[in-house]
């Protein structure tokens, strides 16, 4: 059964169509990414489905509930979580405070005075699993603004599997990172998604990792959907060779 489905999504900026029809199916449990060049509608989709914009026609449902138009807070609550292209945290604050406010902004009863204690120590606990599952343990206490980027580009993964998500977004995840370090945050994402419990879309634009990382594939041009399919597939479509992979395969 689908997770995320979209049907005819659209989205125009006056004369400008960003996304154009998409129509996408994610299972459950499913890795699937989403490539095309600059421009050619990726974060725009994203902003859509997590409720950033709100689409200019089509159908949004995540569960099988429509989410489309609704507020990113209601979104996210429903179990559908995100990272950015440009890393969000509290640089000043520990990355074990960052992932611990990313967990309480999802558990009942959080920012309420009373039962505060418990509200709080289940927070910390799931802030810290979400660490330990990223590999950032031996960071937790360093003032986020001062990890490596590599660091700071997976506590924000971490941030985000803190809300314990039934769907995660990943928006360039390796974006601005050095070789070394995409090499290791590929390898921890790859283990963190072997058991299928999570369903992942990604943003990437990196090709090693989007077919280290993702089963399926939808190609993106111009807000269209190009290709969708498997990488062998995908890697042997002309037209998305001729508009993005420049004879990768």
């Amino acid at each position: 059964m689908a997770l995320l489905e979209l049907d005819g999504l659209t989205k125009r900026y006056g004369g400008i169509t960003a996304v154009n029809g998409v129509t996408m199916r994610v299972e459950a449990g499913e890795v699937r990414a989403v490539i095309g060049p600059n421009g050619a509608g990726k974060t725009s989709l994203f902003h859509l489905i997590t409720g950033v914009v709100r689409p200019t026609a089509g159908s949004i449902r995540f569960d099988g509930r429509e989410v489309a138009g609704e507020t990113s807070y209601r979104i996210c609550k429903l179990g559908l979580s995100r990272t950015f292209q440009l890393t969000a945290l509290f640089p000043e604050m520990s990355a074990r405070e960052n992932a611990r406010l990313s967990a309480q902004s999802h558990l009942p009863r959080s920012w309420q005075p009373w039962g505060g204690r418990s509200v709080f120590a289940e927070a910390s606990r799931r802030g810290d699993e979400a660490l330990e599952r990223l590999g950032l343990t031996h960071v937790a206490g360093r003032p986020a603004g001062l990890l490596s980027h590599g660091d700071q580009r997976l506590l924000e993964v971490a941030m985000a599997l803190a809300q314990r998500p039934r769907a995660l977004l990943l928006d360039e995840p390796t974006q601005g990172l050095s070789v070394e370090e995409t090499l290791s945050a590929v390898e921890t994402l790859a283990g963190l998604l072997t058991d299928g419990s999570l369903t992942v879309l990604l943003v990437e634009h990196d090709m090693e990792v989007v077919f280290r990382l993702a089963k399926k594939i939808t190609v993106l041009h111009r807000g269209t959907v190009i290709a969708d399919g498997d990488p062998e597939s995908v890697k042997a479509n002309e037209e998305v060779q001729a508009a993005y992979l420049g004879g990768y395969a």
